[in-house]
């Protein structure tokens, strides 16, 4: 299939008069990983929300599979194989952890299948089954909440600052994992604050800066565009 699988072109969108993404390209190829690289404010969790059927862009196209689908529901967008993990986690604190892998079943999954795909990718998760989501770590309710997307078996998977607030080691367990499901034929597209976290499993990246793209290609060439300044190390 050579059809990207995820492709925004010219998007523009805003919150009331204030415009924050100015003609956006990116595409998404299937069984890769594109990592959307740039400071906070500069327009990477609108356009994941965009992506995920969370906000409407008011102007561009929108693309899954070739097909455009400006203004879809994140509903619509999930049942076309599109998965999002927001920013902040996407977990249920006053549940389980196997009650909130029981609340992605919705999507026809078996809760036994859940389980032992969870347990056996993050083993800690079988151990914690038990336990309220909102006790455990960080790194534990990020695990839960790849878990519960992946539940879905999505086409494209949507992460938004995978590494926030995580330990360095976490965060590479973490990526490792991604870059697991990339082999095995998942689309990812990664917005990320911390550019160098993800570049090393990414195939392409882009650099935004105030609602803009200024920089798309290999990881090793938005490497050079990169600044410690404003992405961190």
């Amino acid at each position: 299939m050579t059809e990207p699988m995820l492709e925004l072109a010219g998007i523009r969108a805003g919150y009331g008069a204030i415009e924050v993404l100015h003609g956006v390209d990116l595409t998404l190829r299937p069984g890769s990983l594109l990592a959307l690289l740039g400071p906070n404010g500069g327009g990477k969790s609108t356009t994941m929300r965009v992506c995920a059927g969370l906000h409407a862009p008011s102007g561009g196209e929108l693309r899954f599979a070739g097909r455009k689908v400006n203004g879809i529901s994140a509903q619509d967008a999930a049942r076309l194989g599109v998965c999002s993990i927001p920013e902040g986690r996407g977990i249920f604190p006053n549940l389980t952890v196997r009650e909130n892998l029981w609340a992605a079943t919705g999507t026809g999954a078996r809760l036994e299948d859940l389980e032992e795909k969870a347990y056996a990718r993050f083993p800690i998760l079988g151990e914690r089954r038990r336990q309220l989501a909102g006790s455990l770590s960080g790194g534990e309710q990020q695990m839960l909440a790849l878990s519960r997307a992946l539940g879905a078996d999505p086409a494209v998977l949507l992460l938004d600052e995978l590494s926030m607030g995580l330990a360095p080691m976490i965060v590479t367990r973490m990526y490792e994992t991604v870059a697991e499901l990339v082999e095995g034929g998942l689309s990812v597209l990664v917005a990320e604050q911390f550019a160098r976290a993800v570049l090393p499993i990414a195939d392409t990246a882009a650099l935004m800066l105030n609602g803009r793209i200024v920089a798309a290609g290999t990881p090793d060439e938005i490497e050079d565009r990169l600044s410690s300044d404003y992405l961190g190390g």
